[in-house]
């Protein structure tokens, strides 16, 4: 079953019987291999459950599955007694609870669960609470049996006999009723049981009192851990004939831990060894595709080891600047140990996890966590407070750092944090030295530099070919783009030194009209056509399209498709050509699944895009790219070439077809000086690409002609 595909995929029946089916391998296996949470109140719990749960329970802590406990523990006559006697009953209360623990650690089977439970204490994924009837000084047991399954979406709620206990679960004769969120006949229901227990937890409920038992807790099942994690034994799943697994060894440091199968490059070690050397601070300006993350998280397992030996736990924040980008880290730190908060959307979402986290590393319960979050969600104030009021070990990792350097953010960036590190292949800010020397300010200087020519010399990235096209403006085009170049000439001379440029500001307005005069220029779709039927049978490639439309078409109030539109169409249509599109409204899932069937080379023969691929996206497939959208910001440029230079198993060469503006051929000498500089900025990019690609000579024997006219050879 498709771990992705929710509760609704498993097919819940309204009841379980045990003459009637098995409750474990038919309702509890399926809903634990898809769900997301589980909360789980019952008369007793106990851990040689989790072994029989076995492989579900793996993949539910595979994928950050969330799990609560409420349980009643087994009172002998001692503890009657002291209760009786006025001994508190908090104390006894955990006194029976933990001996249950301890008596489970002994019999291998129930151990075997106290393990699973290791983990995702470690973790900070699991809370226990204890429960009992307090009623007119009276203390009774607490026998009810509810629980809920939620994937984000749905949920299923159920109850029945069955305790949460191996005899439970199997050996007795037991029922339980199902009630599913989507189904209106059960619906009122399923959401009463959810409301009974979230009352539970938050001890909201008459009669009775809930108690937190985590602490307590945890320091027994870790010891469980301990004595399990080295000694795999074979899952006894119930008698059905399934297949038997070997549980893996837990992983109990709960630390970064970089992985053994891991090949750590000699150039990342040096960048780690240079940042300590820094005493923890830096920038890592790394070109696209050397293994930025690689290198950030080595460095953070590094830290983490020298501050777990003198007993030091370690905070890691990472900000990266889009929510894709937070999944895409998620899966890389969960490959070096722990599994991280994802702090975007809603703060509700999140909150809870990140501060218990907090709390967890401030008491010396957890030794490191890892916080993952967006630009967006670091600068609001939720997410403010919870940084400024932690005083632990921090350790600070910004991803794509340039864009914290805007003014909106980089007055948010955390001073309580020992440990720095910037990550960046263009650390400078376009037109902001302000925003750039704050970055270094913060960060401190370049740590370690590693540009593409070296990554290719290394092999860390591919060699590739670069072709550019020439594309002329039209004479309306032309003109325009003289008219707005007057009039940034005038507010630039205006502009004090240093002030930040603000894109909503006139100059930023002029400025991005400029760009798209340039990079919607007509004759570029025509010539994108040539150059796509040309490669039509290939795989692996990328398109990316100017933002908005063609100011003139705009000005004039003329509506015609975007770019991206009608190059989607180009290719969809008339060249057929399998294609998608992967832009700012492609829900995550769709995101995705593009990539996805980009990668297998078959489905998807190319990603039409804007922005969206230039940052951290990896796409290691990609081999051929078309750059429609033009701009001398040289942080958009190298990001795109980056991302189709990156190493995959069978790729050659990259190549890159570049459209290139220049000016029409019958230009009015009145014109000639804006037509040199427009020449001159366009040029810098054709440069930076020509001087490391494999057919250099050829780019700079096509633009011989064109220097020579405007008089550029000194350029």
């Amino acid at each position: 079953m498709d771990p992705h595909a929710g509760l609704r995929a498993t097919d819940p029946k309204p009841d379980y019987r045990s003459d009637r089916g098995h409750i474990v391998r038919d309702f509890y296996l399926p809903a634990l291999h898809v769900a997301t949470r589980y909360d789980r109140a019952v008369g007793y719990f106990t851990s040689s459950s989790l072994a029989l749960l076995g492989q579900g329970l793996d993949d539910f802590t595979e994928r950050g599955g969330m799990m609560r406990i409420i349980a009643s523990p087994y009172l002998e006559q001692q503890d009657v007694e002291d209760i009786e006697a006025g001994y508190a009953l908090r104390e006894v209360m955990e006194r029976a609870a933990l001996r249950d623990l301890n008596e489970a650690i002994e019999e291998p089977r129930a151990a075997r669960g106290l393990g699973k439970l290791g983990r995702l204490v470690a973790e900070r994924r699991v809370e226990f609470k204890l429960a009992y009837v307090s009623n007119e000084d009276r203390v009774g047991m607490y026998h009810e049996k509810i629980g809920v399954f939620r994937d984000g979406q749905d949920l299923v709620a159920f109850k029945g006999s069955a305790n949460e206990t191996r005899s439970g679960l199997v050996g007795n004769f037991e029922s339980i009723e199902v009630f599913r969120s989507w189904d209106h006949r059960d619906a009122d229901r399923a959401l009463r049981i959810s409301q009974d227990f979230e009352d539970l937890w938050q001890d909201r409920t008459q009669l009775l009192r809930v108690l937190p038992f985590t602490e307590v807790a945890k320091h027994v099942v870790e010891r469980a851990a301990r004595t399990t994690a080295n000694r795999p034994e074979l899952d006894d799943l119930p008698s059905d004939g399934a297949p038997m697994t070997v549980e893996k060894p837990v992983d109990v440091r709960g630390i970064l831990t970089i992985p053994r199968d891991l090949q750590i490059r000699d150039y990342q070690k040096q960048a780690v060894h240079n940042w300590f050397a820094r005493e923890g601070r830096g920038i890592f300006r790394m070109a696209t595709g050397t293994g930025k993350t690689v290198t950030a998280l080595a460095a953070a397992a590094q830290l983490s080891t020298v501050l777990q030996k003198s007993g030091r736990s370690l905070l890691t924040v990472i900000v990266v600047p889009y929510q894709h980008l937070v999944d895409q880290w998620a899966d890389d730190v969960a490959r070096f140990g722990i599994t991280a908060v994802r702090a975007y959307e809603s703060t509700n979402a999140w909150s809870r996890r990140a501060a218990d986290l907090l709390y967890g590393l401030a008491l010396g319960i957890a030794s490191a966590g890892v916080v993952i979050t967006t630009n967006k969600t670091f600068g609001e104030e939720p997410f403010q407070r919870l940084l400024s009021g932690y005083h632990g070990r921090l350790l600070f990792i910004a991803d794509e750092a340039h864009n914290l350097g805007a003014a909106r953010l980089r007055t948010k960036l955390p001073s309580n944090a020992q440990h720095r590190l910037g990550l960046s292949a263009t650390p400078e800010r376009w037109f902001d030295d302000a925003g750039t020397e704050a970055l270094t300010d913060y960060f401190g200087d370049i740590a370690f530099e590693m540009g593409i020519g070296e990554a290719i010399r290394q092999g860390a990235l591919c060699r590739y070919n670069y072709w550019p096209v020439l594309i002329e403006l039209d004479e309306e085009e032309a003109e325009l783009y003289v008219v707005v170049t007057s009039k940034i000439a005038k507010l630039m001379a205006a502009r004090l030194g240093n002030d930040p440029l603000d894109e909503d500001s006139p100059l930023g307005a002029l400025l991005r009209k400029r760009a798209n005069i340039l990079g919607h220029a007509r004759g570029k779709l025509p010539a994108l056509k040539r150059e796509l039927d040309r490669r039509n049978a290939q795989s692996y490639q990328l398109v990316y399209c100017a933002e908005g439309r063609h100011p003139i078409s705009y000005e004039n109030g003329v509506e015609e498709p975007t770019q991206l539109d009608q190059v989607v169409s180009m290719a969809g249509v008339e060249l057929r050509m399998p294609v998608a599109r992967y832009t700012s409204e492609t829900s995550r899932a769709d995101r995705q699944d593009v990539l996805r069937r980009f990668s297998d080379g078959r489905s998807i023969r190319a990603v039409v895009s804007m922005r969206c691929l230039d940052e951290g996206v990896d796409v290691p497939a990609a081999r051929i790219a078309y750059l429609l959208a033009s701009s001398s910001n040289p942080r958009q440029f190298i990001q795109r070439r980056g991302r189709v230079l990156r190493r995959s198993a069978g790729k050659g060469n990259a190549e890159i077809i570049d459209f290139i503006v220049v000016p029409p051929a019958g230009a009015s000498a009145l014109q000639h000086e804006t037509e040199r500089r427009m020449l001159r900025g366009e040029l810098a990019r054709v440069e930076e690409f020509a001087r490391l690609a494999e057919n250099e000579a050829h780019t700079l024997d096509l633009l011989r002609p064109l220097r020579s006219r405007y008089g550029l050879f000194d350029t």
